[in-house]
């Protein structure tokens, strides 16, 4: 049988955010966050679920590192909670935050792990909520602090850092669709938030040029490749529309110093003012970076909708299989992703930050979980990504979501993206998935049969 192989130095790895493992939600001088806050307040969350107690990582990283080690991770990314590092989101220092991600650092590089830190995975601290939150621009400036307090405690041992974790999300699904916290439906608010985030990636970036650091420095955006549903005219300008939306508002600024132009006007037309802007944030926002991180989960699939403030409708194809989000299995529209940033944005490293797929996982008679969905999602997203990397895209690595079940946001624990199974009724117990012995088989071998 024929191997699909990898390039020799490709980083296979599994992805985490605080929030959503963590749990210690209020201890050890940790401060509140929006998510504490958000999910505190009924009706937000289903099942009324918070991450207070998550899957208890702050206690159990040991453990967990030893499962990591286990599979064979080359690296593991994690996020690091703002509020348990400056509680009020600036000031004072609380060292037990720093001595937790401390530890869980040590126990990576014991286990010969590499560590890769995303500064900011959502969980904004309240106090600077309270101020504003993103829409106020100093966030921005107290963020970059944050950024250059972690870069010194941290900068020897973690040799790859990530600014923000999807921008988009952040912005749009927290502040234009109100579905994730703070909870806002306020279009210029969603806006200004979003620019706001690009400018502290900025500052952070060039904090990190000055910190000396011999590291790298990154963003990571959730992108997906837009498709017309028909061939019309009407359908071409829709996938444009939903394109510069989805993917060029985050994707322009950073690489290219601009908004896209023909959704800028658009924006334009409605607020005579979109959001505040001050001279040189594009050149700040587009310094140079050392990688791209991309999270990959399905393709878009677009009409033409005049009705739509912004022309466009997404559709759902028919005969086609889905994950328990309700995404279409699309592993083509990973590679088309791929080589389209490689042709239009950057020929610097790019990593899939974060690719996988939720399934109602269940532990079978034998105690095992066999999770045979998610073996073939994934199995069809690396030959994708192979395929890219033939077609000379600069692909230096692949990361899981998730390493581990864990709070799903807005669908709390109903939805399980981990190749770790968490028995949440029964202590909490850990199980290896069939997808977890999968990418173990896929390290060993850096690769996989055809």
């Amino acid at each position: 049988m024929t191997m699909i192989k990898f390039p020799e130095k490709f980083e296979w790895g599994a992805a985490t955010a605080s929030y959503q493992i963590e749990g210690a939600y209020n201890e050890d001088g940790k401060g509140e966050s929006i998510w504490d806050r958000f999910t505190h307040q009924k009706g937000n969350i289903s099942n009324n679920d918070t991450g207070d107690l998550a899957c208890d990582h702050y206690h159990r990283f040991k453990e967990d590192v030893e499962l990591m080690k286990e599979i064979g991770l080359d690296t593991y990314r994690f996020s690091i909670a703002w509020p348990r590092i400056l509680p009020a989101g600036k000031g004072k220092i609380n060292q037990r935050g720093i001595d937790f991600y401390k530890s869980l650092v040590d126990e990576l590089l014991q286990a010969g792990i590499k560590p890769a830190a995303t500064l900011y995975h959502w969980d904004l601290p309240q106090k600077l909520q309270d101020k504003g939150g993103w829409e106020n621009r100093d966030t921005a400036k107290y963020f970059n602090e944050y950024a250059r307090i972690m870069y010194k405690e941290f900068g020897d041992l973690i040799p790859r850092w990530i600014t923000h974790n999807e921008p988009m999300v952040v912005s749009m699904v927290g502040n234009l669709w109100g579905e994730h916290a703070p909870g806002f439906t306020d279009p210029q608010k969603a806006l200004q938030v979003a620019h706001n985030l690009l400018l502290s990636h900025g500052m952070a970036v060039k904090s990190f040029r000055e910190s000396g650091i011999d590291g790298q420095v990154g963003i990571t955006l959730n992108l997906n490749h837009v498709y017309p549903k028909t061939n019309s005219t009407e359908d071409q300008l829709a996938k444009d529309y939903c394109d510069a939306f989805n993917n060029r508002w985050f994707l322009d600024p950073v690489f290219k110093a601009k908004y896209p132009e023909k959704l800028m006007s658009l924006y334009q037309n409605e607020y005579d003012n979109p959001f505040e802007m001050e001279k040189g944030d594009l050149e700040i926002i587009s310094r140079d970076i050392d990688f791209l991180g991309i999270n990959y989960y399905s393709r878009a699939v677009v009409e033409y909708d005049e009705s739509e403030k912004l022309n466009f409708k997404t559709v759902k194809p028919d005969g086609v299989e889905y994950t328990e989000m309700d995404w279409e299995v699309y592993p083509e529209g990973l590679t088309d992703l791929l080589l389209r940033l490689n042709k239009e944005y950057t020929k610097a490293p790019i990593f899939i930050t974060e690719n996988g797929a939720a399934y109602d996982d269940q532990i079978a008679e034998d105690g095992q979980v066999h999770d045979k969905k998610r073996v073939e999602y994934l199995e069809e997203h690396f030959k994708a990504a192979k395929q890219a990397i033939e077609a000379g895209v600069n692909l230096a690595g692949y990361y899981i979501w998730s390493l581990m079940d864990n709070f799903e946001w807005a669908y709390g624990y109903d939805k399980r993206f981990g190749i770790i199974f968490i028995d949440y009724e029964n202590e909490q117990t850990r199980i290896l998935k069939d997808s977890a012995k999968l990418l173990q088989d896929v390290i060993a071998k850096n690769g996989l049969d055809k």
